[in-house]
């Protein structure tokens, strides 16, 4: 017989258990959560000497901040100005920033340490942006200041971590012989502040230092300049703050004075002037019959080859080059030459020495052929039977046309050989269009084949193609024969042309371009697709295939229709570059018609977000065009005032010459 009197008792033991388990839960301790994320950067305390310091002598400084900090790439971002030739040491301990400069200190000397956006706290790494601190050497601290942007010329690109410097000596010698009197470093927006500068004249310019010596001594290194000197200057300004007393009654009122320092909208455009060291790069002999030589940078002229280990009559190669002289294919004639596994040849080129300069150098040059291992291949039939003569295939000159099912109507074919040819008959291309469904042969006046301007090896067909059109090329076997003999087999292929339905139109109705321009449609990643110049106040792209575009425009101040860097010798700025501020989506069969004023704008604001590479973390979406064309007139006219450039041209000067304005900062 079961017993159920205990049963009765279970739900007190049950209750006890409940109120066991919540005890033994709050009794135990859990980690807290920590409270919201700290985005507040490091806040400064007080330092030795203090900031602003007069006749201080030392060369040891330390800097207090209220939490534990860290300093990013000291090395990098940390500038101090006057430059420094021996790199000071910069540490951080603590809470504490300590510097000890190297260099000896100069008499009556404003010092600025730039610190950019090094300091971030321990443990979030919020940076402190724009943090400088300075002291004098003397009775008296300089501190005017001067600012603007830092672009790419070519791309309009903001560069970050250039340097930005000054000189008092306005010889224009001063910039390849002496060091930077004052310099910072461009932010990562493009942006530079040059600071504690005395009242004077100066000129600016800008340096990629690639050995450190703070002066442009190697042609290789990136530089922008200033056409005009520039003078610094402060206007006192005020401000009103206002102190409540609770959130709707105020207490106080508060004039505050500053000075702000002009000029603040410094334009400067950063380039290379394309004189990159030329020397003998690689020299390959991959193929027996080719040598191939690769130099570092272009030239105006071809290296003189001699040989040494064989005799060769004076036209023993074919010479096939790029049109800028740095590849260099020397295709061998003769199979006597050719068959030797070691080429000696001596070669006269001109290189770039060390003081930077062009000069004629000899130099000897062995060219070994390694032929590649081949394996033993033998055909089913042989292997049953190797008494069989063996099938030697018949070995034509390759030919490769560039041919696909549906051809663009405004593209040539491309016909490339693998070697160079010895003779073409063009009497053996035929070219056909199909009407209704008969092939007609066309005259050999509707079309023309000419060999590549950048090629000796290609050859192109070009005829006024028919939208939606069926053609078809045959060509003869033997109607090429290349310089070894071999012929071409014979080729047939039929094609069509695209519709115009499948393309879209665009033109740009251009104002503000006095001198002849160059229009670059570009695709989503910055690159050009095609170009067209500006004629009449205009450009036209006709058989774009659709999809999103952008476009950039360059001055082509020589008219040779390409863009040109500056040279710093011969005071040329490079080529104006100006870009359509918005995407342009192109749909098929459309004709898209685009009014462009390059100056409406402001130039460090007409790349579009989408396609620049140095963008910031979070910027607003630009307006449309049409959207807001009054307060873009309110934003040119409130610049126009600030600046004092004169309004009817548009914008402001850059320091190139052209009015191109920029934001205030």
């Amino acid at each position: 017989m079961k017993n159920y009197s205990q049963l009765r008792y279970l739900p007190v033991v049950l209750l006890l258990a409940v109120l066991a388990s919540i005890l033994f839960s709050c009794a135990n301790m859990s980690r807290p959560s920590g409270g919201p994320r700290d985005k507040t950067p490091p806040v400064f305390v007080k330092s030795n000497p203090l900031p602003d310091s007069r006749n201080f002598t030392k060369n040891k400084l330390e800097i207090e901040f209220d939490e534990i900090i860290q300093i990013d790439k000291p090395s990098e971002k940390v500038i101090i100005s006057p430059p420094q030739i021996n790199m000071p040491k910069i540490q951080a301990q603590g809470k504490k920033v300590r510097v000890e400069l190297q260099d000896s200190l100069l008499p009556n000397t404003t010092y600025t340490i730039d610190f950019s956006n090094s300091i971030v706290d321990n443990n979030e790494r919020n940076p402190l942006d724009g943090f400088s601190f300075s002291f004098s050497t003397g009775e008296s601290r300089d501190s005017l200041q001067i600012s603007g942007i830092l672009l790419n010329a070519a791309d309009l690109e903001p560069i970050t971590g250039m340097l930005v410097g000054v000189y008092t000596n306005l010889d224009d010698t001063a910039f390849k012989t002496l060091p930077m009197e004052r310099i910072t470093a461009s932010d990562a927006l493009g942006h530079f502040t040059i600071r504690n500068l005395k009242p004077g004249n100066y000129r600016i310019v800008a340096l990629k230092d690639m050995n450190r010596n703070y002066r442009f001594d190697n042609p290789t290194e990136d530089i922008a300049f200033g056409d005009s000197t520039l003078s610094p200057y402060a206007v006192p300004q005020q401000y009103i703050d206002t102190i409540f007393t609770d959130s709707a009654t105020v207490d106080t009122i508060i004039h505050i004075d500053y000075n702000k320092f002009y000029p603040n909208n410094i334009l400067l455009m950063a380039f290379n002037e394309q004189k990159p060291s030329r020397y003998l790069d690689s020299n390959t002999r991959k193929e027996r019959r080719k040598l191939e030589y690769i130099f570092a940078a272009p030239h105006d002229s071809v290296p003189v080859v001699t040989p040494l280990n064989f005799d060769a009559k004076d036209n023993w190669y074919v010479l096939e080059k790029n049109h800028t002289n740095d590849t260099l294919y020397y295709w061998i004639k003769d199979s006597l030459v050719y068959n030797i596994d070691t080429l000696k040849v001596a070669m006269q080129y001109y290189r770039t020495d060390t003081l930077n300069e062009l000069s004629l150098y000899d130099d000897t040059l062995s060219m070994v052929y390694r032929a590649p291992k081949e394996k033993a291949k033998k055909s089913k039939k042989r292997a049953k039977n190797d008494s069989l003569p063996e099938v030697v295939p018949t070995v034509f000159a390759k030919m490769d046309v560039s041919i696909s099912g549906k051809m663009d109507v405004n593209k040539p074919i491309s016909i490339t050989f693998e070697t160079p040819i010895d003779s073409i008959d063009l009497s053996a291309f035929h070219l056909y269009e199909k009407r209704d469904t008969v092939w007609n042969s066309l005259p050999d006046t509707a079309y023309s084949i000419t060999q590549d301007t950048l090629s000796i090896r290609r050859y192109l067909l070009k005829h006024k193609w028919k939208p939606e059109g069926a053609y078809r090329l045959e060509v003869d076997s033997m109607a090429v024969v290349d310089m070894y003999g071999l012929h071409t087999d014979k080729f047939k292929r039929d094609f069509t042309i695209k519709s115009l339905q499948e393309y879209s139109n665009l033109y740009f109705a251009i104002s503000g371009v006095s001198d002849s321009a160059v229009v670059v449609l570009l695709n989503s990643s910055d690159k050009p697709v095609m170009s067209a110049p500006v004629k009449e106040g205009g450009a036209e792209f006709t058989y774009v295939k659709p999809g999103t575009y952008y476009a950039r425009l360059f001055i082509d101040s020589n008219g040779n229709g390409k863009y040109d860097t500056g040279n710093y010798d011969l005071k040329q700025q490079p080529e104006e570059v100006y870009y359509y501020p918005h995407e342009l989506e192109l749909r098929a069969y459309w004709n898209v018609e685009q009014e462009w004023n390059i100056y409406k704008t402001a130039i460090d604001k007409q790349k579009p977000l989408a396609i620049k590479k140095n963008k910031p973390k979070e910027e607003k979406p630009v307006k449309e065009e049409n959207e807001d064309d009054e307060h873009q007139n309110e934003h040119n006219d409130s610049y126009y005032q600030n600046s004092g450039y004169p309004q009817n041209y548009g914008g402001a000067p850059t320091l190139g010459g052209n009015p191109r304005p920029i934001n205030n900062f």
